[in-house]
């Protein structure tokens, strides 16, 4: 039966997650929290009234609906996406994206992007044009175990259902709080974690009919929606107990169908709201690639008018896949075997267009004017040799080994310490170890500034393991008694509190850390950041001219007067600040130096250093 505020609460989703990746709402992701609400409701509705009517649950009746209802819209749209990204993004691109259509076409892409680090809500210049897939995986998971969780529920009757539902529920919530907090893209990504918010849809059967029925239920649930679309935004650590509001909140909304406000109502009923809600599933698989990848094909974000292009060209092509696609394959009549016979073919079928697109990458980048005009991916792309001997620690790891490179039997020692950001200037750093004779201890994490900074929890990213860390990094570096420290740092990072400015703030940490560092008797000297780029520099420079993929100086934070600094802008700009530098790829990605412009640039940090009286020995 079609409930006309479910298809507009639907319509509503799907319209803040259209609106958030075209950058018009900071927490338009909430959508997603009530797609899966809505679900969870609806299918444990379906699955109940079939065992209360019939004795028991016809599981292939059930998974073969789900099959036509699902995957004709995702497989076709997964596929055109395929092909366009194809043809419009970097040959050298082209490994990542085959690997990506691979783990979309098998439902497990959640997984997948979460092992591979593709974080969903601090997307990278070059984001995967398929990673929303993640939410339909989590779905389709669902889908899979929970009517038999609840069949078997079910023998025991309606109250053990209820129990087992909320049991489930409430430890998937812990488990959420518990690896938000710990395990961040893994508790955005996985099903374990996602399943009670499906569980609060489901929970709502159970809560008397009359209830919620009020009109002020409904103001407060829109309010919250409301609210958490406006106050939440990518640094928002998610989902954890921030997820409750829109859970909740959509639980309200549904709750208290048939006591809505008139205004409410005549929203809802709107023939737009309602054809927005009947295309949502494939307005939202539409509306990710629709986006991406004119702006990867720009190399820029799109502007407003752009983007609102985009939506309107994504709400054109859902209406005819559901027009053409969705509806008729839905409710055309097949045999079972058919159906799993379809499905197996288009999964396959999916699975060696991503193989084939892997095969077909490039590792050569052609840059016009340069010296050496051709580059290898690999070569430009690699990393740091700390970053492969495992000194160069991961999110997660606090602890690290000997870490000594150039004359490791000097007596002479210099410290880089730091985020990735001084990482990247562990090639000149070394260099410089080797001519000169210092030994070089590299003590660096990635996101963790040497700087004494609070942060909040995101991504990866736990605050609690990069105090630790530097912690014991300091003790590593009070204990080595070196003749400097060299510092460096990302400056983009922000406080953990609107309230705190963040100069206040960086400087704070700053004066922290020196104290912290005094007893080393070390000279400690900062390296600011690099110039940031817009996007992956490889990747642009493999379609376009190296004149359309330079980068932008950063601003400087300030830096306490105790602390002597050196800039490298000039190193690296004139009146731009160009991708190529002296005939070398200046970046490796959209953030850090290459490792050949770092080499390239040891003669500049090392008179750099000279010049602040740093590499003086200590006469230890």
């Amino acid at each position: 039966m079609r409930i006309t505020q479910i298809q507009a609460l639907r319509a509503l989703a799907a319209i803040l997650v259209v609106l958030f990746h075209a950058d018009f709402i900071p927490g338009g992701f909430i959508g997603v929290d009530i797609f899966y609400v809505i679900s969870g409701y609806l299918i444990t509705g379906l699955i109940l009234r079939e065992i209360q009517t019939h004795g028991r649950l016809n599981f292939r009746s059930f998974y073969q609906r789900r099959i036509k209802r699902l995957l004709p819209t995702s497989f076709f749209i997964l596929i055109v996406t395929a092909f366009l990204s194809w043809i419009l993004l970097p040959p050298i691109s082209r490994t990542d994206l085959g690997r990506d259509i691979a783990g979309a076409s098998l439902y497990v892409s959640n997984y997948l992007f979460a092992y591979w680090q593709n974080d969903y809500q601090n997307l990278n210049a070059t984001p995967s044009p398929v990673i929303h897939y993640w939410s339909l995986a989590v779905e389709e998971q669902f889908y899979l175990f929970w009517p038999l969780i609840v069949a078997v529920l079910a023998r025991g009757g309606m109250q053990r259902v209820r129990n087992g539902i909320l049991l489930i529920t409430g430890g998937s919530f812990f488990l959420s709080l518990f690896a938000t907090e710990n395990f961040p893209i893994w508790s955005f990504y996985s099903l374990p974690t996602r399943a009670w918010e499906l569980g609060i849809g489901a929970l709502l059967l159970f809560i008397p009919k009359d209830f919620l029925k009020r009109k002020s239920v409904a103001n407060v649930g829109v309010a919250v929606l409301i609210g958490s679309s406006i106050f939440f935004s990518n640094d928002s650590p998610f989902p954890g107990y921030r997820a409750l509001f829109p859970t909740l909140a959509t639980l309200a909304i549904l709750g208290s169908i048939g006591a809505w406000p008139k205004l409410f109502n005549a929203l809802g009923n709107h023939p737009i709201a309602q054809r927005l809600g009947d295309i949502s599933y494939p307005l939202y698989l539409w509306h990710w690639p629709v986006l991406v990848l004119p702006a990867t094909s720009l190399g820029r974000r799109l502007t407003e008018y752009e983007a609102l292009l985009c939506i309107a060209l994504t709400v054109v092509l859902a209406d005819l896949t559901h027009r053409f696609i969705e509806e008729p394959l839905r409710h055309r009549k097949f045999t079972l075997s058919r159906i799993y016979t379809g499905a197996a073919s288009v999964t396959l079928f999916s699975c060696l267009l991503g193989l084939v697109i892997s095969q077909t990458a490039s590792d050569s980048i052609r840059v016009d004017g340069a010296s050496n005009s051709t580059f290898s991916l690999s070569t430009v792309s690699r990393k740091p040799i700390t970053n492969i001997d495992g000194c160069h620690l991961s999110h997660r790891e606090i602890n690290f080994g000997e870490c000594s490179y150039g004359a490791i039997d000097s007596n002479r020692t210099i410290v880089l310490f730091g985020d990735s950001h001084a990482a990247q200037w562990f090639p000149a750093l070394e260099k410089i170890a080797l001519q000169e004779n210092y030994r070089l201890v590299s003590l660096t994490k990635s996101s963790c500034p040497a700087f004494a900074l609070k942060r909040s929890n995101e991504g990866s990213y736990i605050d609690s393991i990069c105090k630790s860390w530097r912690a014991s990094a300091i003790r590593r570096i009070v204990d080595e008694r070196p003749i400097a420290v060299v510092l460096g740092s990302l400056e983009y990072y922000k406080p953990p509190s609107s309230d705190l400015a963040t100069s206040s703030w960086w400087l704070q940490g700053q004066e922290d850390l020196m104290r912290q560092l005094k007893p080393s008797g070390a000279k400690i000297v900062a390296i600011r950041d690099t110039p940031h780029p817009t996007e992956d520099i490889p990747q642009c420079l493999s379609v376009r001219s190296a004149a359309r993929c330079s980068t932008a100086p950063k601003k400087p934070l300030p830096i306490i007067a105790s602390l002597p600094s050196i800039d490298p802008t000039s190193w690296l700009c004139t009146s731009t600040c160009p991708a190529v530098v002296n005939g070398v790829i200046a970046y490796r990605d959209n953030s850090h130096l290459s490792v050949d412009m770092s080499r390239d640039l040891s003669k500049s940090l090392f008179d750099a250093l000279e010049n602040l009286d740093a590499l003086q020995s200590s006469g230890t």
